[in-house]
């Protein structure tokens, strides 16, 4: 990667041990060492999520291509999976809109219904 030879390395790890000393050296070395795992941890977060936003994109381009061409000469897997899609979507779109609607009583019924429980009850 660096190209750098044995007595590159121990030039190095001489001049190291002359300017840190003996007793600071190793925790030198593990501080290095730390530093170049974040470095890599860094790197492979960000390919990770390059990744997945390509997808995202290719997943997009997909679906217009998809909208483009006529519906019906999709295979019927797609179609489905196109309903499912747009099902989903309308789903995020409105979380929290009631699924079964419920229709309010009307005041009539009320009043009937209360006028029957009276009924039923005996008077004292």
């Amino acid at each position: 990667m660096f190209d750098i030879g044995f007595w590159e390395l121990l030039f190095v790890a001489l001049i190291g041990l002359l300017v840190l000393g003996p007793e600071r050296l190793p925790v030198a070395l593990r501080g290095f060492q730390r530093g170049v795992q974040k470095m890599k941890s860094f790197g492979t977060s960000v390919q990770a999520e390059l990744n997945h936003e390509l997808r995202i994109k290719e997943l997009h381009e997909h679906l217009s291509k998809a909208e483009k061409m006529d519906i019906e000469q999709l295979s019927p897997e797609l179609q489905r999976s196109m309903a499912e899609l747009r099902e989903a979507a309308a789903g995020v779109q409105r979380p929290y809109a009631k699924k079964n609607s419920v229709e309010p009583k009307d005041d009539a019924d009320d009043s009937s219904s209360a006028a029957e429980n009276d009924k039923s009850k005996p008077s004292s």
